[in-house]
């Protein structure tokens, strides 16, 4: 039962503050040791086909060592007492949530679009995509919202959510370390390619239940708003394998069909064109709407999850 309550309070934590600014966030002093093992490796290994060897460096030192650091840090907690630790392995989970993140992120980028501010929702949708929003149309940049809020609902909810009611706390960040990995060196370009292939693969394999999980949520959640549920299912059968990750384009597929909209097209990076697979049927633009829905139906998945996911921290407890 303390699990399931520890769980249920990191959601109400992560809901109602997210991640206050001035609190040095688990994922920065993460991304910190990402950084500093990566130049260790380049620094030692000068031949680019032994770099896939040292790659296997960074699943097993930077998961490894968050589980453990965080388990040391509740257990000496609750050496020093009980309620310590509890509110401890909350705050720890809370992190590895970003239900409110999310949604403020897209709605911010909703409320300029209503305002016919074009210029500041480009700004704003660039701090959470890679793409170049500078020319972006208002139907592109509600793509880019849309498609950001779809795909992060399965690594930034689900996912944490499922791994804490497993095992707590460390397991929680162990999963957000593996995450932060793939975002920073699982990329198959030239300079990761190599190196974080390893990275890459495991955040496939740790996503990779929690997003058909996600996919079935979806579908509930589209019936429960009066979405066009059975078109989500359809289009997550027909076209979520079309996506380049084996689990992002469950959620983007899922959304498409429950908006009666299309996502995927032309992306540019860096002035560098990237076509991305169409999903969903294209039969109107996208407009700030979508966006709002898409957040109202993150919001309902994260809930459905947490009431499965305080099931699991009771039985596992």
């Amino acid at each position: 039962m303390n699990e399931a309550l520890i769980v249920g309070a990191a959601y109400l934590i992560d809901r109602v503050v997210g991640d206050p600014r001035g609190l040095t966030h688990p994922v920065v002093i993460i991304g910190w040791w990402i950084s500093r093992l990566e130049g260790v490796i380049r620094a030692l290994v000068k031949k680019e086909e032994h770099l896939k060897i040292a790659g296997l460096l960074f699943p097993l030192l930077i998961v490894s060592g968050s589980y453990l650091v965080v388990w040391l840090s509740v257990w000496a907690a609750a050496w020093i007492h009980p309620v310590l630790a509890w509110v401890l392995s909350a705050w720890l989970i809370s992190t590895t949530i970003a239900t409110k993140g999310l949604a403020d992120a897209g709605l911010t980028i909703a409320k300029h679009l209503v305002a016919g501010d074009w210029t500041q929702a480009r700004r704003s949708l660039s701090m959470v995509v890679g793409r170049d929003t500078e020319h972006l149309d208002e139907s592109e940049i509600c793509r880019g919202a849309v498609e950001t809020v779809a795909e992060n609902i399965v690594d930034a909810i689900v996912s944490p959510l499922i791994y804490a009611a497993i095992g707590g706390a460390p397991l929680a960040m162990a999963y957000r370390a593996a995450n932060t990995l793939d975002s920073m060196v699982g990329y198959k370009n030239e300079k990761y390619k190599n190196l974080g292939w390893a990275s890459a693969r495991f955040d496939d394999v740790l996503n990779y239940i929690p997003a058909r999980f996600t996919a079935l949520l979806l579908v509930i959640a589209s019936k429960l708003q009066q979405l066009d549920w059975e078109q989500c299912w359809t289009i997550i059968r027909r076209d979520a394998h079309l996506h380049p990750s084996p689990n992002s384009g469950l959620p983007e597929a899922g959304v498409a069909g429950a908006l009666g909209v299309q996502l995927g097209g032309l992306n540019f990076y860096q002035g560098i064109p990237s076509d991305r697979a169409r999903m969903g049927d294209s039969h109107r633009p996208l407009h700030a709407g979508d966006i709002q829905s898409t957040v109202r139906l993150m919001y309902l998945v994260s809930l459905l999850c947490l009431i499965v996911c305080l099931a699991i921290a009771v039985m596992v407890g």
